[in-house]
């Protein structure tokens, strides 16, 4: 699968992510990304290859931002070229780059309804770039003008996961806005939320990553939750499903996670 992190911080964020990204990279190391917003501009860089490979000083001084994501990639759904390297962006609405981990398994109902119903073109054959256009159109259905409230991005989310049958862990950013992350009803791919010393919120697929950037674990994402972050740090939660039960991919356990990660209660290497 992949690994996925976001970062609403104090300062440029572009360093902790490659961090994170590095710590993840267990997780996928075909190709990896990051995305910044610095004011109203999403600053995008991804590539295939290893996060270090990725990155180089250059790409990075260009990631200012002290909100961002990161997404190291494992193909499981569309191929292994660089222009289906996470994350994604949609420039509406707002501006919108999205990470996403895990298999979506009514992709092909879903490219339909996005082209024929919601008027959004797909560009590649990931299911990614198919789950993002979905979560833009829902955003756009339930925005209500400006400021855009946490209300609008939870109902948002309930649409996404009325529409969306599978695995996902998503983290997403809004330019201007924050940061919004959510995880299936079934809670099939991990997701956990942690705190800095400056104030910093992390959320990443495994708690290694908030370990090794010095972030506190708080505790897991669970299934059907919604977690939006705003610039100022606040962090605003709800529960965007009707039906929510744990049931992890024990892949998690026996093949995809560091020993060292604790996912949904559980140890790992235990």
């Amino acid at each position: 699968m992949c690994g996925i992190l976001g970062i609403v911080g104090t300062t440029d964020v572009a360093a902790a992510l490659y961090d994170g990204l590095t710590v993840l990279q267990h997780r996928g190391q075909d190709a990896a990304g990051i995305a910044t917003v610095s004011g109203q501009r999403i600053n995008l860089h991804k590539g295939n290859g290893l996060v270090s490979d990725v990155f180089g000083p250059q790409q990075m001084a260009r990631l200012r931002g002290h909100v961002g994501i990161g997404h190291c990639r494992y193909p499981t759904a569309g191929s292994s070229g660089s222009d289906e390297a996470q994350p994604f962006y949609a420039n509406a609405p707002f501006g919108i780059s999205l990470a996403h981990n895990g298999n979506l398994t009514n992709t092909e109902t879903l490219r339909h309804e996005v082209y024929e119903q919601d008027h959004r073109h797909i560009n590649t054959e990931s299911d990614s770039e198919v789950l993002l256009n979905v979560l833009a159109h829902e955003l756009e259905k339930t925005t209500r003008g400006l400021p855009l409230k946490p209300l609008d991005v939870f109902e948002a989310v309930r649409g996404v996961n009325r529409r969306v049958k599978g695995s996902y862990a998503v983290i997403a950013l809004i330019a201007g806005h924050g940061l919004v992350a959510f995880r299936d009803p079934h809670g099939i791919r991990p997701l956990c939320i942690g705190r800095g010393e400056d104030g910093s919120i992390m959320l990443a697929s495994e708690s290694v990553a908030l370990d090794g950037t010095a972030h506190q674990f708080e505790r897991d994402v669970a299934p059907g939750e919604a977690i939006f972050v705003d610039l100022n740090g606040q962090v605003h939660t709800q529960a965007c499903s009707e039906k929510s039960q744990l049931s992890p991919c024990i892949f998690e356990y026996v093949y995809l996670a560091r020993p060292d990660s604790t996912l949904d209660g559980i140890s790992v290497y235990q």
